[in-house]
Order: C-alpha cells, then structure tokens, then sequence
C-alpha cells in the first residue's frame, strides 16, 4: 500500500483521530491481498460524530459567512490538487480502478471543491412583491447535520459532489464511506483538517454498512442524509430516514440508453457509445450500457464496437490497462452470474485480461452481446460490470419506447444529425440528463445530475445540489 500519512486504522471525529476496537481488511482487488486495516466504526462512533457535527454548528464552523466557508474550502482544493497523485495511487490500489482514471477523480474532487468555493456566496434568496405594508424575502439555510453514506466505485468524486455541496451551504457532515473503499475518504478529512476547516464540522466513520451505515441512516440527530448505491439499500435509507421525517437525495442505479440512429456520425459516436460502458469497468450507475442502434448501420455500428472490444485490456491498476478489476471477488461472481444468464445470446467480442495479471485478482473481460431482446433480462437490470448490449430498432418511436422500458431513469444520449429529432427525444426520454451527440460532457462538475423512478430523486452537482442542501425560509415583515 502507498505510505499513508495518516492512520486509516482509526475514526475520524471533531477534528481528530481515535482508535477503535475493532477492524476491517483493505483488500487489493487487483491482487487478492490485504493491504491495511481501517476501523470497524459503531453506533457508539456515530452517536459521538453527530455530537460533533451539532457542537460545530453551534460553534465557529456556524457562525462563519459564506464568504469565510468558500476560502476554506478553496483551501481544501488546492490541498487536493497538491496531493493528487498520492490520492490517484491510494485510489488505485484500494478501488482497482486504472491510474489514469484515478488520476482523473482526484482532479475531479479538487474541481468540485474549486466551483463549490467560488459558489458559496453566490446563493441568494429574493424578495416576493406581496401586500401594501409588508415586505417578503426568502433565505437559504443549511440544513444542520447532514449525513453522507458513499458507495465505492467513485469514492473521490462523490465526496466533492456531496460532501462539498454540503459544507458549502453550512451543514456540519459525518460521512460513513463504503467498507470496501475508505482510505480516500479518511485522507480527504485530514487535508480539509489540515486546510482549516474547524473541528466537527467534517466526521468521517469507516465501518459495515449494516452498522455504522444504518446507525447514521436512521440516527436521530440528522436533518437530512445523501446515499449512492444500490436500490435496496436506498430503499432501507430512505425508510429509516421517514422515521425521523428528514429529507433524502438519493442517487441509485442504472441502465442508461444511447440512441444510435441511421444518420449519426458513426465515427465521432464509437469511443462514446465503448467507453461509457467500460470506465470503471462497468461500476458505474450512469454508464451507457444499452447501445439501441437503428437498422440501417445496426451491423456497421455492432462490428465496429466489437473491433474496439477485442483490443481491449484487464489488468492491475497500477499498471494502467483499459480496465481494472472488479472492486471484490463478490462483485465478479455476480457480473459472471449475469453472463452465465446470457443464454443464446451473441457474443459478439470479449476483451482479455492480460496473462500476468494475478491470481487473486478480480477480473472480468468486457463482453459485448448482440441481438438482445429489450425485455431480456440483461437488458433490464443493471449489471455493474463491463457488460453492453444492442438492440436494434427500427423508428424513432420504437427506439424512445425501448429506452423509457426499464425501471430507471438515470442518463441517456442521442446520436442523429437531426436537430429537431434531437429536442424530440430530449424532452420525451425518462432521464435526469440527456446528451446529444456526447456522452457525459466530461464529467460536468456544473452540470445538476441525477434520476427519476429507480434511479432515484433529487439533484447533485451545480447550484442544484447547494438548494438541495439547504432549507428555504420565508420572512414576512409587516411595517405598515
């Protein structure tokens, strides 16, 4: 494991670490091998996190102006970016994920920070013309203690889009990071730590899922809590959260569409239409991984995918292939579970992973299946793993009904040189962002994202995730 600076073995609370007395493994998906140990967080560790987050809020981290919460969080990002090759190679070994993708989140977390900072005095309220004598204005406020449950897959860049949002607008965090992917997250509060953001007003407690997870969800103290992750436990978050009437911003799963119509630019679509179903190998809720292409280029567009899919590479991530492994063996066998379930299904391509990767490894080649019906079930629950399928169509009505057939809602991308059929579809696709002729825009810092139906609601990203981490409040003034 890269020499850590700080020790991942422990909990971070009210601006310091403490041990505990339990643990877990840090597996190295790309080897198999426990690589270091983080602490087996309690809902003792999480009743001592929201007491902290309460004493920040009524403290120094309460009474800072938006403009003070923006210089420290500007502070946060230059830290980030001075560390960013060392978080890019924690990442890489504790994820899986290739360095140069790795590379590119600890740049991302940096950027979040960035905008955020810049953000934090620009959110106004306004006045509302109203009655003679009166005058009405409305004010955002934080929210309180907000709590943070982050999945693995993108460790890094959800805490800038959640994490940041957050503190931008006031609220004191305490943020439960995925059991499988801490170490990022427990450096992340040392720089905010070493920036000078104020004790408390960031706790970060590793820990299961079914203990500190669920003693953070369903915790008394929260005035509202944001979950990434799986549908199920979205569910249970968003269940326990009712039971304390607080609200939730939940970012669940995927099965995204691109829309490859007969008059697409073919060339300019192919790196999109492969790359947004493999980066990350697969573990991505937004990733394009139903390819729906028109008739008259269906066998031009399957072809040329399986070219790219064939030449692609798996290996560890520190030795920057194509793909990593999957984050766990538990991961692998369910992503093999899925394509031992694809029948007679074409395989047209599978990528390779490469002869020396290790044993112990978890990884997965990227397969691409063809002819695939829309209802199968490939088709239809999401895979989490380097897996894509096509499915042809033959009208534009067929193709908007095959998109809006599953459960989710996430992201979704048209290729048409039509313009009119573009904004056609834009407004008509169930999804909480669209993008025509691209996919993904780069990452989109600035762009608001997430769902509808089982992909879950509410916004993050941009200003919209600052009003979503805030509260409204109406002041009416009657002066005569």
């Amino acid at each position: 494991m890269k020499e850590l600076w700080f020790d991942p073995s422990q909990v971070f609370i009210d601006g310091r670490w403490r041990g505990v007395a339990d643990h877990l493994p840090v597996v190295d998906p790309s080897t198999g091998a426990t690589v270091a140990q983080i602490a087996r967080g309690t809902a003792a560790d999480i009743d001592e996190a929201v007491a902290a987050a309460e004493a920040a809020l009524a403290g120094p981290w309460g009474r800072m102006t938006a403009t003070e919460r923006g210089r420290v969080l500007a502070r946060i990002g230059q830290l980030v970016t001075e560390h960013a090759e060392t978080l890019a190679l924690i990442e890489a070994q504790d994820v899986g994920k290739p360095l140069k993708q790795a590379r590119a989140d600890a740049h991302a977390l940096a950027r979040y920070m960035e905008f955020y900072a810049g953000a934090a005095d620009k959110v106004m309220g306004e006045t509302i013309p109203y009655l003679e004598g009166y005058t009405v204005y409305t004010l955002r406020e934080p929210h309180g203690v907000t709590g943070h449950i982050i999945p693995w897959n993108y460790p890094m860049q959800i805490i800038g889009r959640s994490v940041g949002a957050a503190l931008t607008m006031g609220n004191a965090c305490v943020l439960k990071p995925a059991e499988e992917a801490c170490l990022t997250a427990l450096a992340f509060a040392d720089l905010a730590r070493q920036a000078g953001l104020p004790d408390g007003a960031l706790n970060v407690v590793p820990g299961l899922g079914a203990e500190a997870g669920a003693a953070l969800s369903g915790h008394r103290g929260l005035h509202h809590i944001s979950f990434t992750g799986s549908v199920p436990t979205g569910m249970a978050i968003q269940a326990a959260a009712a039971r304390n009437v607080i609200p939730v911003t939940l970012e669940l799963g995927g099965k995204s569409p691109q829309l490859v119509f007969d008059d697409a630019d073919i060339e300019a679509a192919l790196p999109f239409l492969v790359n947004a179903g493999i980066q990350n190998a697969g573990q991505t809720c937004s990733a394009g991984s139903r390819i729906l292409v028109q008739r008259g280029v269906y066998d031009r567009v399957v072809a040329e995918m399986s070219a790219r899919i064939s030449a692609l590479t798996v290996g560890p991530a520190l030795a920057d292939h194509d793909l990593g492994p999957m984050i766990s063996a538990r991961q692998k066998g369910i992503v093999e579970g899925f394509l031992a379930k694809a029948g007679d299904l074409r395989l047209a391509a599978r990528g390779q992973v490469v002869a020396d990767a290790p044993a112990g490894g978890s990884y997965v080649a990227p397969a691409l299946l063809a002819d695939v019906a829309p209802d199968h079930l490939l088709a239809q629950q999401e895979i989490f793993g380097p897996v894509q399928v096509v499915i042809p169509f033959d009208t534009e009505e067929e193709a908007l009904q095959i998109a809006n057939g599953t459960e989710f809602g996430l992201v979704a991308s048209v290729w048409s040189e039509n313009g009119a059929r573009q904004l056609r579809l834009a407004r008509r696709l169930r999804a909480g962002q669209v993008f025509l002729n691209n996919y993904g825009a780069g990452g989109g810092v600035e762009l608001p994202f997430g769902g509808t139906g089982k992909s879950g609601h509410g916004r993050e990203k941009g200003f919209e995730a600052l009003y979503g981490f805030s509260t409204l409040k109406t002041v009416a003034a009657k002066h005569g």
